[in-house]
């Protein structure tokens, strides 16, 4: 189901305000952009987002950061609490936050800030108790690590037809040469021409694109072992090495976060 997007007290004079909102699984927000930066943490459920540089995933009880102004889509992939804080350009800009989209880790200490301060007024007053609470939200975010949850898309419009069909199916099995045939390109300049426009090699973004769905199929449920072999692993230990090499956990503790 589409949404709306939500009201970002755009015209409220504080430098943050947190929500709450509860989501069903497949509801989707359709490319829309916020006055304020959004700091979206999924307390449960995960939740997809693309813009036109890409692709994130954020896995329960993590977060991503989008700026202000930047046009996006969010999906909801299950049932998901969502904890929101929108925070105006001039604060984000002065606590250092990124001006791209970014996936962080959420420690305890800020899912508690988080919980306590959807209860605050959103026009609290600007000295006391509410205000060291928001103040210190904003700081704990800014110190959150960040995660590598990106499958970044290519602007040539060759290359990210071949990205889009492959993210519609993603698997290790996808070569080189596949995705050049698909992009009716040659292996040499495929290689080259994806590089230039991602950053990264193929091979480095495919990685990342599988762990992006093993992200979103684990937080709903899905057994490790189906994951990994259906994405092309070895073996469910190989899969669980290169996940925890890029991601710091286990497959099965992100599997473990989704209620």
């Amino acid at each position: 189901m589409q949404k709306q997007a939500p009201d970002l007290y755009a015209n409220t004079p504080r430098d943050v305000v947190v929500t709450t909102r509860h989501y069903a699984d497949g509801d989707v927000f359709p490319l829309h952009s916020h006055g304020r930066g959004q700091f979206a943490y999924a307390a449960r459920g995960v939740i997809t987002v693309e813009t036109e540089d890409g692709n994130w995933a954020v896995p329960p009880q993590r977060a991503i950061w989008v700026p202000a102004r930047l046009a996006h889509a969010m999906q909801m992939r299950g049932p998901v609490t969502m904890l929101n804080a929108y925070i105006r350009p001039q604060a984000a800009q002065r606590l250092g936050l990124a001006a791209h989209c970014q996936v962080y880790g959420v420690s305890s200490f800020l899912r508690q800030l988080l919980e306590k301060a959807v209860d605050v007024p959103i026009r609290y007053a600007a000295h006391g108790r509410d205000a060291c609470l928001m103040g210190l939200l904003l700081h704990e975010i800014a110190s959150m690590p960040m995660l590598s949850l990106n499958a970044p898309l290519p602007a040539e419009p060759r290359l990210a037809r071949a990205c889009r069909a492959f993210m519609a199916a993603p698997s290790l099995g996808a070569s080189v040469d596949d995705m050049a045939q698909h992009a009716g390109m040659s292996r040499r300049t495929f290689t080259r021409q994806f590089r230039q426009h991602t950053g990264i090699s193929y091979l480095e973004w495919r990685q990342q694109a599988c762990l992006l769905a093993a992200v979103v199929r684990l937080g709903n449920g899905e057994p490790v072992t189906r994951v990994a072999m259906e994405l092309g692993y070895s073996s469910p230990s190989a899969f669980a090495t290169v996940f925890k090499k890029v991601l710091g956990d286990a497959p099965s503790h992100y599997s473990s976060a989704r209620n």
